[in-house]
C-alpha cells in the first residue's frame, strides 16, 4: 500500500477510483463469500438429509433444480474471485508508474466480464429456483385436500425449503456482484 506522500502524487480522480475499487471489491467479496458459504452448507444439509430420508419423492424437477443451484453456486465462486480481483485492480491503480496502471478500456472490459459472470450465474440459479419451486407447487396442489388417505411423499417438508433458501442466498450473492460492478462502471465512466 503506498504511503501518504506517494498517494499525494496521484491525481485525485485516480485515487478516488482506486479507493472505490478497493472498498467495493472487499464489500462485494465478503458479502458474496458469506452468502456462498451459507448456500453451500444449506445445500449440503439438504443432500445429507434427503439421502437419509425415508420419504423420498422421486421427482426429476428437484434433481434438475439442485443441479442448476449447484451450477449457480459454482459461478458465484467465480464472482467471488472477480470481486477479489477488483481489490487487486485498486492496488494497480495506485501505482506511481503510469505504465503499470491498467488502462481505462482494460478496466471497463474487466468490469463487463464480471457483470456477465454474475448475470450468467443468476440465470442458472433462477432456472434452479424455478424447477424447485415448480416441483414444490406441483406436489402441494396434487395432494387431496379432503380425505383420509394421505400420501406423505407429496407433502412439502422443511427439508424442501432448504433448497429454496440456498437458491435465494445464491441469487442475492449474484445481485450483490451485479450492483457492485455496475456501481464501479459508473465511477470509471464518470472520469
Amino acid at each position: 500500500m503506498p504511503d501518504q506522500s506517494e498517494s499525494q502524487s496521484l491525481p485525485s480522480t485516480l485515487r478516488q477510483i482506486a479507493f472505490n475499487f478497493r472498498l467495493t471489491g472487499w464489500i462485494s467479496f465478503w458479502s458474496q463469500l458469506v452468502l456462498a458459504v451459507v448456500s453451500s452448507v444449506v445445500l449440503l444439509l439438504f443432500a445429507v438429509f434427503s439421502g437419509n430420508s425415508s420419504n423420498k419423492a422421486t421427482n426429476p424437477g428437484t434433481g434438475l433444480g439442485i443441479f442448476f443451484a449447484l451450477c449457480g453456486l459454482a459461478v458465484l465462486g467465480g464472482s467471488i474471485y472477480w470481486a477479489f480481483r477488483y481489490t487487486r485492480i485498486a492496488r494497480q491503480l495506485q501505482s506511481l508508474n503510469a505504465n503499470t496502471r491498467p488502462r481505462k478500456t482494460d478496466t471497463i472490459q474487466v468490469l463487463r466480464l464480471g457483470l456477465l459472470v454474475n448475470l450468467g450465474g443468476m440465470l442458472l440459479t433462477l432456472f434452479g429456483a424455478y424447477a424447485i419451486v415448480g416441483t414444490l407447487a406441483a406436489r402441494s396442489i396434487s395432494q387431496p385436500q379432503i380425505g383420509l388417505t394421505l400420501d406423505t411423499s407429496r407433502l412439502i417438508s422443511s427439508l424442501d425449503m432448504f433448497a429454496v433458501q440456498a437458491n435465494i442466498n445464491t441469487i442475492f450473492g449474484h445481485f450483490v456482484g451485479i450492483v457492485a460492478t455496475l456501481w464501479l462502471m459508473d465511477r470509471v465512466n464518470r472520469t
